[in-house]
């Protein structure tokens, strides 16, 4: 991979037939260049930089006009990568674009690889790589607090917090060292100062590191199966929740035959509804697979809503299908109770005996009971520590290991200080934690993981 070499890429989802807009993305010394060659723009109008130019895009072996355009220059240093960036806003669809992004390829330019104009811009010391992988995360947001917590990392708040961190291990470590190199010519190291500042620096860190579990469901989400017999209301209950006809609903027990998923948000966390095929004993060979993959379904699930009926209550096959998932957090969801004369009265049966993270009384086919069952799932939620509110940074699983890395290394050093070993031996461990913090950040990184992080994004981001 080079920087000398000008790229080019398709900026934005093409999808066929669909789309207003499409943009290709040049950027590299000969970006301006390049984009002359193929561009007219009639007119006295000046290609200056941040300025928006109207005209045609032509091939320049024929001058065949291959789409109207408007074309945006952004000279270097004031762009993205602080290179030299032109973007063709071209109509939407794949023919446009696809034309647009083959003259530029004739021309001299080389397609970009995945993530190259975000590697270029963090290369060029435009973004650190906090700010780099949050823009990642904020493509992929899945709720409206996700993409909060990704925009605060864009803005530096992650990255200004770790080279605190940092800044503070590089002057203590500066401080021991000076006692190495000129003991004779320096007082004593204060001894109780290094352990108090290594202790606030390990304590902050920590703060940081308790982010990871929280910023990973707001990223990757909450997986909830509905799981029961036939003809308890799961269908009923995922259209209920999900306010959509996505499942079949019929008297006809069986129906569904395979999982449906519904996408929703609660409580600003992203959850994923699995509805699964009634499990029971069947000969039908369709719905025995339903059967398994519902089984799968819940054994892979975050957390499990199990339906009961509440005009039949709690039967022996409704235990086999709890023995199954109770392994899984297992909220008890009773289903039904409309049809109740006495709503209160069946809530004495046996299945109280078992530990449910939350019983839930709901009315599916009448949308009632609905943000009960929402707040029983946060509650869930939150009794797992992993309460997503509020939170404004949170580290990924890359940035949770170089932490926690830096955080072992600090412990360390808090031994050796301990144990009375020479300053050396101080300085060693202390290192390793300033070089893991480095990780996280990009100010020490290394080729392989810029191609490791990089390789995740989009061709043209």
């Amino acid at each position: 991979m080079s920087l000398v070499d000008t790229i080019a890429a398709i900026a934005t989802a093409i999808v066929p037939q669909q789309g207003s807009v499409g943009i290709v993305r040049l950027s590299g010394s000969q970006a301006e260049a390049i984009a002359k060659t193929i561009f007219h723009a009639p007119g006295n109008q000046a290609w200056e930089s941040h300025r928006i130019l109207y005209g045609h895009v032509r091939n320049p072996s024929n001058y065949a006009t291959v789409d109207e355009s408007l074309l945006l220059l952004m000279k270097a240093p004031r762009s993205y990568t602080r290179e030299d960036v032109v973007e063709f806003h071209c109509h939407g669809g794949i023919m446009a674009v696809q034309q647009v992004l083959n003259l530029c390829l004739e021309q001299g330019a080389r397609l970009a690889q995945p993530g190259e104009f975000s590697l270029r811009a963090f290369l060029n010391g435009r973004i650190d790589l906090t700010q780099a992988e949050s823009i990642q995360d904020l493509v992929g947001a899945k709720s409206p607090q996700a993409a909060q917590t990704a925009i605060a990392s864009l803005q530096g708040k992650l990255a200004q917090s770790l080279k605190l961190l940092r800044t503070k291990c590089v002057e203590i470590l500066a401080e021991i060292e000076a006692r190495v190199d000129f003991e004779d010519d320096l007082p004593p190291l204060d001894r109780d100062w290094v352990i108090s500042e290594i202790q606030q620096v390990a304590t902050s860190a920590q703060h940081i590191l308790a982010t990871a579990d929280r910023g990973e469901l707001l990223r990757s989400g909450l997986k909830v199966a509905i799981v029961g017999r036939p003809n308890v209301g799961k269908s009923s209950l995922l259209n209920a929740w999900s306010r959509s006809d996505r499942a079949i609903v019929t008297d006809l027990p069986g129906t569904t035959r395979d999982v449906v998923d519904s996408q929703l948000v609660v409580g600003g966390i992203p959850i994923q509804v699995l509805d699964t095929a009634g499990i029971r004993a069947t000969e039908d060979v369709v719905e025995k697979i339903g059967v398994a993959r519902s089984q799968q379904a819940a054994q892979t699930a975050d957390l499990v809503l199990l339906v009961i009926d509440a005009q039949t209550g709690w039967l022996d096959r409704d235990r086999d299908i709890y023995n199954l998932i109770q392994d899984r957090p297992v909220i008890l969801v009773v289903n039904k109770i409309d049809l109740l004369s006495d709503r209160n009265g069946m809530l004495t049966a046996e299945f109280q005996q078992i530990q449910f993270q939350q019983i839930v009384k709901t009315a599916a086919a009448h949308q009632q009971g609905i943000e009960e069952l929402e707040a029983a799932i946060l509650n869930c939620v939150n009794q797992t520590n992993l309460n997503a509110a509020n939170l404004e940074i949170a580290i990924n699983q890359r940035q949770k290991a170089c932490l926690l890395r830096a955080v072992q290394a600090l412990e360390k050093v808090q031994e050796a200080i301990a144990d009375r070993l020479p300053l050396d031996f101080w300085t060693i461990d202390l290192r390793t934690a300033i070089h893991a913090i480095g990780e996280i950040t990009g100010e020490e990184v290394t080729e392989s993981l810029l191609d490791q992080i990089f390789s995740r994004f989009c061709i043209g981001k």
